[in-house]
Formats: C-alpha cells, structure tokens, sequence
C-alpha cells in the first residue's frame, strides 16, 4: 500500500507549469528585443558564446530537480507490516479559557501559555483516550471534537487565543454545557472534562450544568490558573495593563473557590497550577482512574519512507545541471 504522508505539499507541483509559462513568456519577450535590433540570425551571430539549446536543457534540469524535491517533501511511503491492536479509553473534553483576563503575567509566560504548556503534556499522558478541546472566553466553541488525532488537537491549541472569541467574559456553565453535550449521551461512563480557567465571572448556570455533568456519568476535573493576589491584564493591542474608567489598572484574580467546588460537585479534583508536571500526574491519574471502552480494534501500519530516494535525484539534477556551461567555448585564433 501506497501513500503519502505529508499530501499537501503535492499542491507545489503547480508551481513547476507556472515556472515553464514564465520561462517560455521570458524567451519570446527576449526574441522581440532581438528582432528589434535587427536580422534575428545575423544578431545570434554576433553572440557566438550564447547556446539556446543548452540553456533550455538547464532549465529543464531544474525543473525536474523541484519536482522530485517537492515529491521528496510528500514523503511515498509504503506499508511495510500492519497489526491490529485492541485500544481501549476514555473520552475527554477539554475546556481551556482564553479570556483576556488569561493573559496577567501573575504565572510565566502568562497564565494562557502556562495553561497550554499543561494541556501539552497531558496530551501526552492521556494519548490513548479520544479528546477533544473546547475555547470559551464569553461564549464557548470547539475547537476539536473528540479525536485520537494528536497532533491536529496540538496544531489547534497553539494558536488559541483570546481574539478566536470576540464576547469577553468566562462563560464556565456554557463550556461545561459544550462539552457535555459533545459526549455520547446513551453512554453513563467512560467521560470526563478538563476545565482551565481563572474562574473570573462566572455564569450563574454552573451549578446546573454541573448537575447535568454528574447525572450522565461524566467525571469534572478543574484547573486554576494564576494567583489570589491577581494581576493586570496585559492588552496586547495597545502594549500596555488595561484600566479602568478611572484610570487605575484591572486585577485579575483567580477564584479558586468556584473552581474547587465545581471539581467537588463534579466529583473530580482540584489542581492550582503550579507545578505542571505534578499537577498533570494528578489529572492523569484521577482520568486514568474511570472504568475505560473498548474503542475497537484499530489498524497499525508500520511504513517505509523513500524521501531519500527523490532527494538523491534531485540533487544529482542539480549536479548534472552544475556541469553543464551555460555558454559555448570560442576559439580564439591568432
């Protein structure tokens, strides 16, 4: 079985086409420039050096020497042997504010990046489960929907930010609703949620959604991200703390007692975000402490990779392409 592993790079191919109608377009623009100086075969004449021929041949070269290059990038694979395992999980939701108020500096960098670095290397701990991720400032999206696709959930939370929700606020009811309702609903086990905030401004439809949570077996752990103290908010538009209408700077303050009693009610645990990787031994273990499914038997492939092979080609092309000149030798008589 035949594939590519990185297809998308395949889209560079129509550059090569583009590359030919430029080169061609170059040519005849060049023929007119001659013509216009007079008797085409009379003015190639008077540039003896010049090899028309070879130089198309160069140019040829390059471009087959790019195609095998971006082949090379595509990464042909083969599969060389395949087994089916039996993987057996849980299913993870993932809710992770991105408010502004995630942005004070009272934990470094600041208290979203902390939080990423977190969700990071619980991914890690937690990668034969099916998880999903959710973003929530004043309204909560998913970003993710449940998947065993790694990397697609690492590429979406690298770029998360407080601009993907434009209503401000912590909507902590509406994400705990979001990823409940991205479960299976027939299934009473086999759940959890991660929930990450500061816990700043609360909607008063928690304590219900919680409710909802624990009635279809779905297990709430919580996460708290910055410090009781607070800090300001640090608006990147305008490089500067926000402040209030009287001038004086906002603190943001984490409100780790909405968040323990969430985790209470929602019979998980409570985590303050301090030490990453105590704290994602913590929730790794409390998820990994839920009766897990079977998601059935799934089929691994063991591939061999011939990138080489295209590269070697390419820069052989090149090579070939060194050698040859680009001008004729002229004899020179005495």
């Amino acid at each position: 079985m035949l594939r590519f592993q990185y297809i998308d790079f395949l889209w560079l191919l129509l550059c090569i086409p583009l590359l030919i109608g430029v080169y061609l377009l170059w040519q005849k623009v060049r023929l007119r420039k001659l013509r216009k100086i007079g008797d085409l075969h009379l003015v190639q004449n008077l540039m003896p050096s010049y090899h028309g021929q070879r130089n198309h041949l160069k140019f040829l070269l390059k471009c087959v020497a790019i195609f095998f290059v971006i082949v090379a990038l595509a990464n042909l694979q083969s599969g060389a042997r395949s087994e089916k395992v039996q993987r057996k999980g849980i299913d993870v939701m993932i809710a992770m504010d991105v408010s502004k108020s995630m942005l004070a500096k009272d934990v470094s960098p600041n208290r979203l990046e902390k939080s990423k670095q977190f969700v990071l290397r619980l991914l890690e701990k937690l990668n034969n489960n099916r998880i999903g991720l959710i973003v929530f400032a004043g309204r909560a999206y998913t970003s993710v929907p449940l998947t065993v696709d790694i990397s697609a959930l690492k590429m979406n939370l690298s770029t998360a930010n407080p601009d993907m929700v434009p209503t401000q606020g912590t909507v902590l009811g509406e994400a705990i609703s979001m990823a409940r309702q991205s479960f299976n609903s027939k299934e009473t086990k086999y759940k959890s949620i991660i929930l990450i905030s500061d816990g700043e401004d609360h909607d008063e439809s928690v304590n219900d959604e919680v409710k909802k949570a624990i009635e279809e077996g779905i297990m709430i752990n919580t996460v708290g991200v910055g410090s009781k103290e607070g800090a300001p908010i640090f608006d990147e538009e305008n490089n500067e703390n926000k402040k209030d209408e009287k001038g004086e700077e906002i603190l943001s303050k984490l409100n780790e007692e909405e968040l323990q009693n969430i985790a209470q009610n929602g019979q998980g645990i409570y985590q303050h975000l301090s030490s990453t990787e105590k704290n994602v031994e913590l929730i790794a273990n409390q998820i990994n402490s839920i009766e897990q499914k079977n998601f059935g038997d799934t089929l691994f492939v063991d591939y061999n990779s011939y990138f080489q092979y295209f590269l070697a080609i390419a820069l052989l092309l090149l090579i070939i392409d060194f050698l040859i000149p680009s001008r004729k030798k002229i004899a020179v008589t005495s």
